[in-house]
């Protein structure tokens, strides 16, 4: 029993101390966007568990950055798929801990039923996609976050960084409908809304 007691409390701690660090990251996140005079949008993902997260418009490498804090200071823990050659030392490690999940598109796996695994085998999961899939303007944006989210029967997030306004966060949450153009052209016209560091590259309808 003694040792069944000293198990429980271990993981207690280490929970306690897990939820201290990253209450401490969403505090810093939050000053962080002060200091450079940004804001974050009052939506909030509270009670929200799992999702898939559409974020734009993506024109510079600065939206991970920015996105990430956002994403912290709602206490979010936001996670990425990215390709598993990145994931070298010392570039690996760091990646890991900004949220990286390393995927072997070397393989011949399915990405769709890889990612909605992730979904049914987490708890909690935010997973975050730039569907434009550059960082120069492309009307024909990349359609796997949708397949995911319907495969996994999770809701869609979107999320945005607005540079004009220097402000950013999520805006608003929907189920799949089914009907993939119609719901890519409505994120369309939300993300069209805001203005990428480079609003020539941005999102437009």
């Amino acid at each position: 029993m003694e040792g069944a007691d000293n198990s429980a409390f271990f993981v207690s701690r280490c929970y306690y101390i897990h939820e201290h660090i990253f209450f401490t990251m969403k505090k810093i996140a939050r000053l962080i966007f002060k200091i450079i005079g940004w804001d974050i949008d009052k939506t909030s993902p509270e009670g929200l568990k799992k999702c898939v997260v559409v974020m734009g418009p993506h024109t510079s490498n600065w939206d991970f950055v920015l996105g990430k804090m956002a994403f912290l200071s709602y206490g979010v823990n936001a996670k990425y798929l990215i390709k598993k050659a990145a994931f070298f030392f010392p570039f690996g490690y760091f990646l890991k801990r900004m949220g990286g999940i390393p995927v072997d598109r070397s393989k011949k796996n399915n990405l769709t039923s890889l990612a909605a695994g992730l979904f049914k085998s987490c708890d909690e999961l935010f997973l975050v996609f730039t569907p434009e899939g550059t960082r120069s303007y492309n009307p024909n944006w990349k359609k796997g976050f949708y397949y995911i989210a319907v495969e996994a029967k999770v809701p869609i997030c979107i999320a945005y960084v607005d540079y004009k306004n220097k402000k950013g966060g999520f805006h608003s949450v929907f189920n799949p409908s089914g009907n993939i153009d119609e719901d890519i052209t409505k994120i369309k016209k939300v993300l069209s809304q805001f203005e990428g560091r480079y609003p020539e590259k941005g999102v437009h309808v």
